[in-house]
């Protein structure tokens, strides 16, 4: 092959992996303007219909107000009860998940062997594969009877059965992402606790879990923001009927049933309520109201990734 040829081949070898890189180079672009695209659809037909419904129902009433009746004719919109809900159910399921799932993390990352963890970690995660209709449907027929049978007073929609569910159904993903972040501390700083004198259990508590606090607090949100989310076991398990939180017995509203913001959601969606009207409309509303929220902790979990992350860096 002549000296010519050749420089024509690798001219033409060039341009190919040029136009190559640029197909693949729009195309990866396109997924990324996609994701963008569908999030900002998502959030104009949230605020669309939102200001539609607070056109009709003052703000200050529907952010303030205390009591939420939802008429196929219209209504009382107040969002605490069903705020506070959410919150009751978001707080006890982070009771349950986070130690657990935190424990869960140190033992496949510190403890257990490859063998093991090949077993155990894909087990955990099998946990959040599992529809959400089971969960609820388990919570409703297997652990509402159970409280029931060691005494504890539930009713038989409640937020207890409701809270506990959603906290075994994100123990994986607390998991899972902290086991990522531990795995990721650098080996010389559990060998210098070691050349210390220190335990395995000293060095896990007291520098992998403070080395990976960030990746474990971006767990932690994420996980809350997934039970603040979830619909159908809190649908299932805490009923249809919004109760304002009291405070001179707290652990009644365990107890109670309740609505959580998704469950009013499905409700407002479901009921007889036509299309337009504010009970209609108060799903959107709510589902603007729930963004704010994950939205707000998502941007908390980012601004102490960062901090962190600069200051082990």
């Amino acid at each position: 092959m002549s000296e010519r040829s050749m420089d024509v081949d690798l001219t033409r070898s060039s341009s190919s992996q040029v136009v190559r890189e640029r197909v693949y180079k729009w195309l990866l672009f396109g997924c990324a303007a996609l994701t963008v695209l569908v999030t900002a659809s998502i959030i104009i037909t949230l605020a669309t219909d939102a200001i539609t419904f607070f056109s009709r129902v003052s703000p200050v009433a529907f952010f303030t107000g205390t009591e939420w009746i939802a008429r196929s004719d219209g209504g009382t919109f107040g969002v605490w009860p069903l705020v506070t809900a959410t919150l009751i159910i978001t707080a006890v399921s982070a009771i349950i998940s986070v130690p657990v799932g935190v424990a869960a993390a140190v033992y496949l990352s510190e403890y257990a062997s490859a063998r093991m963890r090949s077993v155990l970690k894909p087990a955990l995660e099998v946990l959040a594969g599992i529809p959400t209709v089971v969960y609820g449907y388990l919570a409703l027929v297997y652990l509402t009877p159970a409280l029931q049978a060691i005494g504890i007073p539930v009713s038989t929609f409640n937020l207890l059965s409701a809270s506990i569910m959603v906290g075994i159904m994100i123990i994986p993903m607390v998991s899972s992402l902290s086991e990522d972040a531990m795995s990721s501390v650098p080996d010389s700083l559990r060998q210098a606790g070691y050349g210390m004198g220190a335990t395995k259990y000293e060095v896990s508590t007291g520098i992998v879990i403070p080395a990976a606090v960030s990746g474990i607090f971006s767990s932690f949100i994420l996980a809350l923001s997934r039970a603040i989310g979830e619909t159908m076991i809190v649908v299932m398990a805490a009923g249809l009927r919004p109760r304002m939180f009291d405070f001179s017995n707290p652990l009644n509203n365990l107890l109670s049933s309740g609505q959580p913001m998704t469950a009013g959601m499905v409700n407002a969606v479901t009921s007889d309520a036509t299309g337009g009207s504010a009970t209609y409309l108060s799903m959107f509303a709510l589902g603007l109201t729930l963004f704010v929220i994950t939205f707000a902790m998502n941007l908390a979990s980012d601004y102490v990734a960062a901090r962190y992350q600069e200051e082990y860096q």
